[in-house]
């Protein structure tokens, strides 16, 4: 009972020691109360608020010199003339190497004159265009400063729903705006913003000028790069999407080795079979051959429209969406061993990819 006494009163003391004292508890990337509830990220976003950068681009567009509207008499005097006129944009991007390199979103950058980069310490540089890949709306810019802070990439964990993140961009032109939420999903596809998706859904406000930067965890560490929000135009609120920073990686890798991405390709389209048994047997699990390009590889490789892919290389293919990316990420030339169904008969084939045509935004 003594002893017991002694652990409630020290216990009590650290208590009232912590609660009016609360600077004395150590501080990691956030900062814990004494009931394990979240303070600040403050730490995770000094971390990692120092390698996003602001984008301003300026592309000169023809337009009419009397706009609609305008006086009646000044339209009379210069009829139909057109005019070139600046019309300006916002972006953002992440410094990925301390030689300039920034990794943002194709979007942002798609046809403009020129592009101009804020940095966080408040210097401007123009940058140049490395490479884009419209198959998952990226871009890899360059600026020419050395020294710059570079953002740490988290690719590994496996992330999950209901994980904070934090996101920090150029948010209406307002520099390093920090956002929160949670990972809403993960690996979220067939949203038909681009042909090769792997998204994190969040609920973290990503507005205009968000585009191209930093999704981070509260370690600070990028797991995304910001993309594109479902519009409260058709009622949507807290639905945001960040392009994963394993796709992301991999893309900017080989825009920096190639000028652009290498992508198998198996020559033909995919899609999840329909959810209807076929008859007297069981649904297969695999994808099915929807469309087939003449004298590509899958075609050599003796399928047809209507076959169902079962495994590759020994591994169940998964979805339509899975299986599509999983090919893009092989190297063109790749020989892959392929399990079929037809009219209920399985059988093997293989098939060696090649590089993916050109995808156009």
């Amino acid at each position: 009972m003594f002893l017991a006494q002694i652990v409630l009163a020290g216990l009590a003391v650290a208590f009232l020691l912590v609660w009016f004292r609360p600077e004395l508890l150590p501080t990691t990337g956030t900062v814990p109360s004494v009931d394990g509830a979240v303070r600040s990220y403050a730490d995770a976003v000094n971390r990692t608020a120092p390698s996003v950068v602001s984008i301003y681009t300026r592309t000169l567009v023809s337009e009419p010199m009397i706009r609609e509207g305008g006086d009646v008499l000044f339209r009379q005097l210069f009829g139909d003339r057109q005019v070139l006129r600046p019309r300006n944009g916002l972006g953002s991007g992440v410094i990925v190497s301390p030689n300039g390199v920034i990794l943002t979103t194709a979007h942002v950058i798609d046809g403009v004159d020129n592009i101009f980069v804020s940095l966080f310490d408040g210097r401007v540089a123009e940058a140049r265009v490395i490479g884009t890949d419209p198959g998952t709306d990226l871009a890899v810019l360059k600026v020419e400063l050395e020294g710059l802070p570079a953002a740490v990439f988290d690719t590994e964990t496996r992330h999950r729903p209901g994980d904070v993140v934090l996101a920090i961009g150029n948010a209406f032109g307002l520099n390093h705006t920090v956002t929160a939420g949670i990972i809403s999903a993960t690996g979220r596809g067939d949203l038909n913003l681009t042909a090769f998706e792997d998204f994190i859904q969040t609920d973290a406000a990503i507005n205009s000028g968000n585009s191209g930067g930093a999704l981070v965890n509260p370690e600070g560490a990028v797991i995304g790069i910001n993309s594109a929000s479902l519009s409260q135009d058709i009622g949507a609120q807290g639905i945001s999407f960040a392009i994963s920073a394993r796709l992301a990686t991999d893309v900017l890798e080989q825009i920096l080795r190639y000028g652009q991405v290498q992508r198998g390709w198996l020559g033909a389209n995919l899609a999840d079979p329909p959810l209807v048994a076929l008859e007297g047997e069981q649904q297969p699990e695999g994808v099915q051959i929807s469309q087939i390009y003449r004298d590509g590889p899958a075609w050599r490789g003796g399928l047809r429209p209507g076959d169902i892919l079962i495994r590759a290389d020994g591994a169940p293919v998964g979805t339509a969406r899975e299986f599509t990316l999983r090919i893009a990420e092989q190297a063109p030339g790749t020989e892959i061993e392929l399990v079929a169904m037809r009219g209920g008969q399985t059988f093997t084939t293989s098939a060696t990819l090649i590089q993916h045509p050109p995808l156009q935004r």
